[in-house]
């Protein structure tokens, strides 16, 4: 999953761009509204975390740009608290805002959770290999044989399909699966992937579920 950071201070850039690759993010970096612009004419991502006060065109500008033409979330980052400014900011567009200074874990829990709003959207129909999903009426069909497979499992390998070769954070299999309050649940994960990974093989399936060590899954299409 892909991140832009758009802010003039490259402190913060560089703070934000660290935390969210250790978090198996792809992060790509603009010092402004206009460079931010132009990147995204060649480039496609899932998020924008976006500062406000900025010269030229300011963070609000941006953000009704980016939500609303090319329909890209954001998450705003100022060092104002006033009411007016978050008011200004959510009009635009915005999906959650965080005044600095902040935590960078707490930055990290947002992301996830706004990914997490965007993911549930995705399209009813899913496919990887010959892995198809039907997210309307729960079922997975592997070639001709449709499954029914368990809530959980179905939602994760939902979610693993619609990243397929992309990086999947744990954290954000743990906030899309078992929402805010997923704590203890890291070993029910793994006991799930390993289902999962099961299942897929002795169907036939043509798609693997790779470990990241430090990081999550990959589902990607066999060669």
């Amino acid at each position: 999953m892909k991140i832009l950071v758009v802010d003039d201070d490259l402190y913060i850039q560089q703070l934000v761009a660290i935390h969210l690759s250790k978090e198996g993010y792809s992060v790509l970096r603009a010092d402004n509204a206009e460079q931010a612009l132009k990147l995204l004419e060649d480039e496609t991502v899932d998020l924008a975390i976006v500062d406000v006060m900025m010269p030229g065109m300011d963070g609000f500008g941006l953000t009704r740009i980016l939500t609303k033409d090319l329909d890209i979330p954001v998450i705003l980052l100022t060092a104002k608290d006033q009411l007016a400014d978050k008011e200004k900011g959510f009009l635009s567009g915005t999906e959650d805002y965080m005044v600095k200074p902040f935590e960078p874990k707490e930055l990290l829990f947002r992301v996830a959770v706004v990914l997490r709003r965007y993911e549930r959207a995705v399209s009813e129909q899913l496919q990887a290999g010959n892995v198809a999903i039907n997210r309307k009426n729960f079922e997975v069909a592997i070639g001709s044989e449709t499954l029914i497979l368990p809530l959980k499992e179905f939602e994760i390998l939902s979610l693993l399909v619609s990243r397929a070769n992309m990086a999947t954070p744990r954290s954000l299999l743990m906030d899309y699966v078992w929402g805010e309050e997923h704590e203890g649940n890291e070993l029910t994960l793994n006991t799930h992937i390993n289902r999962i990974r099961d299942r897929l093989k002795r169907h036939g399936a043509n798609v693997e579920i790779h470990t990241l060590r430090g990081i999550g899954y990959k589902l990607e299409a066999s060669k």
